[in-house]
């Protein structure tokens, strides 16, 4: 994804997620990305489905083309997200699975928990997913494809 297109990273997490989201939030920057921060903005307990429905809605209706979700584990986070239409979110705690996530699936929310990593392979997360794009190899296509189909007979 070219960060010369100014086009926004969304970023948002619950408040297990907010120390990690700072740290996320400067290496989507340094990494030459706007950022689109849909909160939470301190550590007073919410609930992260919220914020799974605020990124989400941001990356289905095109307002961001990719964005990074935190909550403790991750799990919640990917989960939620996922029940919205054209969200492809996939937690990742490691840099092979977020660009591969990209590359293979098209995926375009990274989940991360923040109990789980630490700040360095979440940078390592986030500029590999940020860097990656989705293959133009005809199998991945076949195959996000079918997933499209999956999703499509499911939200009607």
């Amino acid at each position: 994804m070219s960060a010369e297109l100014n086009i926004p990273v969304a970023i948002a997490c619950d408040h297990a997620g907010f120390t990690l989201k700072k740290v996320v939030m400067q290496t989507i920057k340094e990494a030459g990305y706007d950022v689109l921060d849909l909160g939470t903005y301190d550590t007073e307990a919410v609930d992260y489905p919220d914020y799974a429905l605020k990124i989400g809605t941001v990356i289905a209706r095109g307002d961001a083309k990719r964005g990074v979700l935190m909550c403790g584990s991750g799990v919640g986070a990917s989960i939620a997200s996922n029940k919205i239409k054209g969200v492809y979110a996939g937690l990742c705690h490691d840099s092979y699975s977020a660009a591969q996530g990209v590359e293979h699936d098209n995926m375009n929310i990274l989940c991360l928990g923040s109990r789980v990593i630490g700040e360095e392979i979440a940078k390592a997360c986030v500029l590999a997913f940020l860097s990656a794009d989705f293959s133009i190899d005809e199998r991945h296509h076949r195959r996000v494809g079918k997933t499209l189909k999956i999703e499509e007979s499911f939200f009607k």
